[in-house]
């Protein structure tokens, strides 16, 4: 039976890879450019974070991820031409991924034993890096360096994790309530255009 955490990375890898995926196809990418794409969007953060945690990166143990991203392209390919005219569909699996990769990057650290400060920055790592690493792929500026609240939106669910582990509720819980409050801050910035201040230069 697969653990929550390990649960949480089938959902997260689906989801990041159909992002990256879709995004590749419309920068007219081919397939295999597509799957590298989708597969480095769905396990770079989480192989970013276990590298750090001195862990084998959970990829290299099973094949699951791998089959993930050759499911997200086929779901692509069949529903390709809908997800390109539909730009927000990007953003809604984006947010999905970024979620659910928050909360099993915490799962895991604090399955290792780590504190909660290194378990929100594993968190926060394992949400965004993916989409960094896509973002070079496919020649864009890194969401993350730009004004849009992205990275930060981890750090809030993941004071949100902290806050409910505190108040002792079961982790299953704290979990649901860091992903739920990814999303909604994700969803609030982009509605109502918040972001982070520039830093003024010369």
């Amino acid at each position: 039976m697969p653990s929550f955490a390990q649960i949480l990375d089938f959902v997260g890898s689906f989801a990041f890879a159909i992002s990256g995926i879709r995004l590749a196809s419309g920068r007219k990418f081919d397939v295999f450019g597509a799957y590298v794409v989708g597969l480095t969007t769905a396990v770079g953060g989480g192989t970013l974070r276990d590298l750090l945690l001195r862990q084998t990166p959970f990829w290299m143990v099973t094949p699951v991820y791998l089959i993930c991203t050759g499911l997200a392209v086929l779901w692509v390919a069949a529903f390709g031409k809908k997800l390109i005219r539909q730009n927000n569909t990007w953003f809604l699996f984006d947010t999905i991924g970024l979620a659910v990769f928050t909360v099993s990057g915490m799962e895991k650290t604090f399955d290792l034993g780590f504190p909660w400060w290194t378990a929100i920055v594993m968190g926060t790592m394992t949400g965004a890096a993916g989409g960094i690493f896509r973002d070079v792929f496919i020649n864009v500026e890194p969401l993350i360096f730009r004004k849009e609240i992205y990275a930060s939106a981890c750090l809030v669910g993941g004071g949100a994790y902290m806050f409910c582990d505190l108040m002792g509720c079961d982790h299953i819980i704290s979990g649901i309530v860091c992903g739920l409050t990814v999303i909604v801050v994700r969803l609030l910035a982009v509605k109502y255009k918040l972001s982070l201040p520039h830093l003024r230069g010369e």
